[in-house]
């Protein structure tokens, strides 16, 4: 257990949401186990026998996702509530705590899988494994950076930002340059691959360059390679930076069981493949790609509030497509909205969730343009923001 409460607490690191030394990882075993001592252990003891789970994080994450979280905090009594794909699907809102008391933080975990504790950080826990834990707690930072971004660049247009969020803008954008790996290329192997064992190093390869270059965050994201009539696919809940034994390969004909364990968006990924030259497909959910395409200033829109299910206006990030799509398969799903928008296109972005890309015969393309969509849309935003606001400020 101690092994396991060690790996999330340095994965937390890794990824860039925590300092060193930060995290502080608890997990149920005979007894309660700590990956460090903290004399918060005692208090969060209490809180993880008032629940039935096995793990719990708590850590302060690091800028500028800590001074994002308190933004949200001071702008909330409650909760808030982003609008992104991760929050509608997996978090549903995010609870604030104005203590690490137990008798304040009890009821908000017995409801929601984590929350916010006003000037401290966040607290996540898991039934099974810190797996879980780790995944909220990464969930929290990317929604919460998303919903700030989205909110601001809205309140700019409409002339509305608040003085706190106008202050606080610079050192975010300068604190996320940080949060960034160094410019560079990874070296991914070229294709087309010739055996089942070289499509599955690829897929792995590719899966942690992609984590590793920040366009994906917690389990979210998936990777196919289509070869010989068969669908090599990341399995659902699967993290593309641990991608061992987490592939199935998935027959067109339906001729094996693997696509109950497969990616949700197994469906979308074939169908794209029926219908163009796609060898490969990365989807990932880079923050500027997601925030960009939540940002729709037209007035008066009937649809509103539901862009991410019903918009039918055309959209588009200079050549990239924004459709609307729901995870899986039903009649808004984006087995539906995705193949038909991404044929004959390099990418698709998709409401609130981002990026699928292609690649005609390995995944260096595919994360190529993944990545140059993301810098497009993060150019965008900065252009967005930087022009003159309708009117002035609000307090």
């Amino acid at each position: 257990m101690l092994k396991l409460l060690n790996k999330y607490a340095d994965k937390l690191t890794r990824h860039g949401l925590c300092d060193p030394d930060a995290p502080l990882v608890g997990g149920l075993n005979a007894g309660i186990l700590w990956n460090r001592p903290d004399p918060l252990c005692t208090e969060l003891e209490k809180i993880i026998a008032g629940l039935n789970i096995n793990s719990l994080i708590f850590a302060r994450p690091r800028e500028p996702f800590f001074s994002i979280l308190n933004y949200h905090c001071h702008q909330n009594e409650v909760e808030f509530t982003p609008q992104d794909t991760e929050t509608r699907t997996f978090l549903h809102a995010i609870p604030i705590a104005r203590s690490t008391s137990v008798a304040e933080i009890l009821p908000l975990l017995q409801n929601r899988k984590g929350c916010v504790v006003e000037g401290q950080g966040i607290i996540t826990w898991g039934t099974v494994s810190p797996e879980q834990a780790f995944v909220v707690f990464s969930s929290i930072i990317f929604s919460a950076f998303v919903k700030f971004l989205v909110d601001y660049a809205s309140d700019h247009h409409a002339g509305k930002v608040s003085t706190e969020a106008q202050h606080l803008l610079p050192q975010i954008l300068t604190a996320y340059e940080t949060f960034l790996p160094a410019p560079g290329t990874p070296e991914l192997a070229s294709g087309p691959y010739a055996t089942e064992d070289a499509i599955l190093a690829a897929m792995i390869q590719a899966g942690k360059a992609t984590v590793d270059a920040r366009m994906v965050d917690s389990f979210f994201g998936n990777i196919s390679c289509f070869a010989d009539q068969t669908i090599y696919i990341s399995q659902t809940g699967s993290s593309l930076d641990e991608l061992q034994d987490c592939i199935d390969a998935c027959p067109l004909d339906n001729s094996a069981s693997t696509g109950i364990t497969a990616s949700s968006e197994l469906v979308a990924h074939r169908d794209i493949y029926r219908g163009g030259e796609n060898r490969v497909i990365l989807h990932g959910h880079p923050k500027f790609s997601v925030i960009m395409s939540m940002l729709c200033f037209e007035e008066n829109c009937a649809r509103r509030g539901q862009c991410h299910i019903k918009c039918d206006k055309p959209r588009f990030i200079e050549d990239i497509p924004i459709i609307p799509g729901e995870v899986g398969t039903g009649p808004r799903g984006l087995s539906n909205t995705l193949p038909p928008a991404i044929q004959g296109r390099r990418a698709a972005i998709v409401y609130g969730h981002g990026v699928f890309s292609g690649g005609k015969s390995d995944f260096r393309t595919a994360f190529a343009t993944l990545a140059a969509v993301e810098d497009l849309c993060r150019a965008k935003y900065m252009q967005l923001i930087s022009q003159p606001a309708k009117t002035g400020l609000r307090p």
